[in-house]
């Protein structure tokens, strides 16, 4: 449960062996994005949960419209405490920036290491308003079938093979009593998540990185539209303990363009700093 009362979905994979993994999903996802690589690190001896974040997916949706960073960034705060340690983040898009926020600014101390996919602070402005023009395009009539919904897609990612099996698709939608599926999250999230100082306030959070001691690693999207090869540089740089990887043939949508090379990338990171944890042990 949120600190303001919401209940938040989530599931669980695996046993704690090597340590806990929080997967926060970007804005107008669900947590089933993360379905094969929690798995791959369940099976690698990672407790992992992935989170529906607040107004997304099987999670309560906020009364207030109130979607501001900082309300996402004291979700994920909430929950790694809950989870009785502290865990390394994985995020994507708003999961990361709202992970990076909660280390930053509220929880300092609250993960062990943070993976940033296709996200920084200083993303480019035309990008993130291609992202909102798409998530708003279908919010009031929504689609009449996955096949419909397949093919709105499928136009926005045009460098992506298209599924011959749209199963993964329906748990990203919802049916509305008219019969008509629409994207599963909060409508008033388009609106709402633009509240909040933190979002005006970019320049305040790229002030604090040089303090962040903790591991971060981004993986960016090669093709990605909210991040340049120079803004993910520099935020790099600013960063005492950080890793870029660049994951070609993958847009903003890293995991779902580039799943092998993202999950090589991610896996590879989180068992760098296993290995650094237990020679430090031994």
């Amino acid at each position: 449960m949120s600190s303001d009362g919401l209940e938040l979905a989530a599931d669980r994979y695996g046993r704690p062996k090597r340590g806990s993994v929080l997967m926060a999903h970007g804005g107008g996802q669900t947590r089933h994005a993360w379905a094969k690589t929690a798995a791959a690190l369940a099976g690698r001896g990672w407790e992992v949960v992935t989170l529906d974040l607040r107004g997304h997916g099987d999670s309560g949706w906020s009364p207030t419209g109130d979607y501001g960073i900082e309300r996402f960034a004291d979700d994920l705060a909430e929950v790694a405490r809950a989870m009785g340690g502290r865990p390394a983040l994985i995020g994507a898009s708003l999961g990361g920036l709202a992970g990076l926020y909660a280390e930053a600014e509220i929880a300092p101390g609250g993960f062990s290491s943070i993976t940033l996919v296709d996200i920084v602070p200083s993303m480019d402005p035309n990008g993130a308003a291609k992202v909102m023009e798409f998530m708003s395009a279908h919010v009031a009539q929504g689609f009449g079938s996955l096949e419909e919904a397949a093919e709105v897609i499928a136009a926005y990612l045009p460098h992506r093979p298209r599924p011959a099996d749209h199963s993964g698709l329906a748990k990203n939608l919802r049916q509305g009593d008219d019969g008509r599926l629409r994207w599963h999250w909060d409508p008033g999230f388009v609106s709402g998540v633009h509240r909040g100082r933190s979002l005006r306030d970019a320049d305040a959070l790229q002030a604090r990185l040089p303090a962040l001691t903790l591991p971060v690693h981004l993986i960016r999207g090669r093709l990605s539209e909210l991040v340049s090869r120079e803004a993910a540089e520099a935020f790099v740089a600013q960063l005492p303990n950080a890793r870029f990887t660049d994951v070609a043939g993958a847009s903003h949508m890293v995991a779902g363009d580039r799943n092998d090379a993202f999950l090589s990338a991610a896996v590879g990171f989180l068992e760098d700093l296993d290995r650094e944890t237990q020679a430090n042990i031994g």
